[in-house]
């Protein structure tokens, strides 16, 4: 087995040199600038269960008002934040709306379901990761004693990679809204979608009740995020914050860091997408992989080989110390801060090599 730790480079942002590991597993393995360790290791604390750390109330403030909501908690991470997000909307036995492919339907571990008792109904997504307003409306149960009580609806941006029909999030979120109903954005990578439209935060999380936030994917934050809402819906969430066992105490030093990445990375995101694209397209001259170009909108790329090759490109991806997410049935490579244009032009030639040798 590869040991991959003994693999990575030391350095504080790697930039790629021959025979160092290039990852492109996600934009969570990004570690922090020397700029953000600094200011971090400089953070003042104090107490976040007493509400006594300073910037922790910073951070909170910043995306609160970045977003357009009246108050936010800092929590441990995008997975605990859908979760309390959905404790606080929804009580035992009620029904929360989502897409077959969102985050909160496939990887947080049925969360919602195992601890709240909440009922979840997946919705048939496009090609695009989107859902329809008909499909929505049609989702909604009846008021009837013998339906589980649909409470919430649940929508994403980005959804792999690819930037949502706002106009559509409008619609759903006003269909919603007209049925007593509330609406919860995972927008771990929003501010991907807010540089890929060039559209604001605010105006982008403006249909929904509440959102969440990810520091610690293409912004470059070692930790956590942000659950934004109304004061009362926060008032409430950090009740069940705790009830989940995330109450933090100095938390000030991560905080720190996340309100780095938050004020100085956001930019910075058009790199990645641009290097997407770059990849996007030298993949497609190669025979034997495939990619849709259309589907690369901001920082991830999906390409597929035939059967035979998806173990034996595992291993030459291996061989070569290049990390990789998936295979079967495609590949995921997620451009973030710690790739290069080297990385690219290096991942491109391994699978050129591997074609043309086999």
């Amino acid at each position: 087995m590869v040991n991959y730790q003994n693999m990575r480079s030391e350095s504080d942002v790697s930039k790629a040199e021959p025979n160092s590991i290039i990852d492109f597993r996600s934009d969570t393995v990004t570690r922090p600038s020397n700029k953000m360790r600094a200011v971090m290791a400089d953070a003042e604390v104090g107490d976040d269960v007493y509400g006594d750390d300073p910037n922790v109330k910073i951070l909170e403030e910043t995306v609160a008002d970045l977003v357009g909501k009246e108050a936010a908690l800092y929590v441990a991470s995008g997975t605990q934040s859908n979760l309390i997000a959905l404790l606080t909307h929804c009580g035992r036995g009620e029904e929360y709306i989502g897409g077959d492919v969102y985050h909160i339907s496939h990887y947080e571990a049925g969360g919602a379901a195992v601890l709240g008792g909440i009922s979840p109904k997946h919705l048939t997504t496009d090609n695009n990761g989107g859902l329809k307003v008909e499909q929505v409306k049609a989702a909604i149960n009846p008021d009837d004693f013998h339906f589980a009580k649909t409470r919430l609806v649940c929508l994403e941006n980005t959804v792999n990679g690819m930037v949502q029909d706002q106009q559509e999030i409008c619609k759903i979120s006003d269909l919603a809204h007209n049925h007593g109903l509330s609406v919860h954005l995972d927008g771990a990578r929003l501010m991907n979608a807010v540089v890929a439209t060039d559209k604001p935060a605010k105006e982008l999380a403006e249909p929904a009740d509440s959102v969440s936030i990810c520091l610690s994917k293409g912004l470059g934050a070692p930790v956590g995020s942000i659950l934004c809402g109304p004061q009362g819906f926060i008032d409430r969430a950090r009740y069940n914050r705790k009830l989940v066992g995330g109450g933090m105490r100095q938390a000030g030093i991560i905080a720190a860091g996340g309100h780095y990445a938050i004020s100085n990375n956001v930019e910075r995101l058009a790199e990645d997408h641009q290097r997407a694209k770059k990849l996007a397209e030298g993949l497609a001259q190669i025979n034997g992989i495939n990619v849709d170009l259309n589907e690369v909108q901001t920082n991830m790329v999906f390409a597929s080989v035939e059967p035979a090759d998806q173990q034996a490109l595992i291993t030459h991806f291996i061989n070569n110390a290049i990390l990789v997410d998936g295979g079967d049935p495609s590949f995921r490579f997620v451009t973030h801060m710690d790739i290069d244009d080297y990385a690219i032009q290096r991942l491109l030639e391994t699978i050129a090599a591997y074609f043309e040798n086999k």
